[in-house]
């Protein structure tokens, strides 16, 4: 399938998507913020430069977004252009999830994966994420992976 606007348009648009500060990330943010929890952001020391750091918690959040990192969900779909490109973009984001998730595994960092897809949609109860996330914190559980579909594998989940 051809693109329907020109490559110039394209890159523009492209350019326009951000890496930080997206819409989920910011409702994450706010309502742990609300909860009472202090974190930091973006901390480049950290393997993966995980979204959200929670230094007295030990804890790292990532925000994903379910195409960026090929969540098998329905707000994933493979694109129709260029798809040797995204197939490979996408499997190169996905490996360099599982490292930076093992490095900071290694270093003994608390890892939850909050997916977008369980944050966007009417369907979608975000006090219960909230209510989770809170749980897991203060838990001590090691890893709390938050989504829907089949790569929702939660091998230590927080109690409810």
């Amino acid at each position: 399938m051809v693109d329907v606007v020109d490559a110039a348009t394209r890159s523009r648009m492209m350019s326009g998507i951000r890496g930080r500060n997206t819409k989920p990330e910011m409702l994450i943010r706010r309502l742990l913020h609300r909860r009472g929890f202090r974190f930091r952001l973006d901390v480049r020391e950290l393997p993966g430069r995980p979204d959200i750091v929670l230094p007295r918690y030990r804890a790292a959040i990532f925000v994903h977004g379910c195409f960026w990192h090929g969540h098998d969900c329905p707000l994933f779909k493979w694109p129709q252009t260029r798809p040797t490109f995204w197939r490979e973009k996408i499997a190169r984001n996905r490996a360099n999830d599982a490292k930076a998730l093992a490095a900071l595994a290694a270093q003994g960092w608390r890892i939850a994966i909050v997916w977008e897809c369980a944050i966007r949609g009417a369907d979608r109860d975000v006090d219960a994420l909230i209510e989770r996330l809170d749980a897991w914190l203060r838990s001590g559980a090691f890893t709390l992976f938050e989504a829907r579909g089949p790569r929702a594998a939660e091998p230590l989940r927080a109690p409810r």
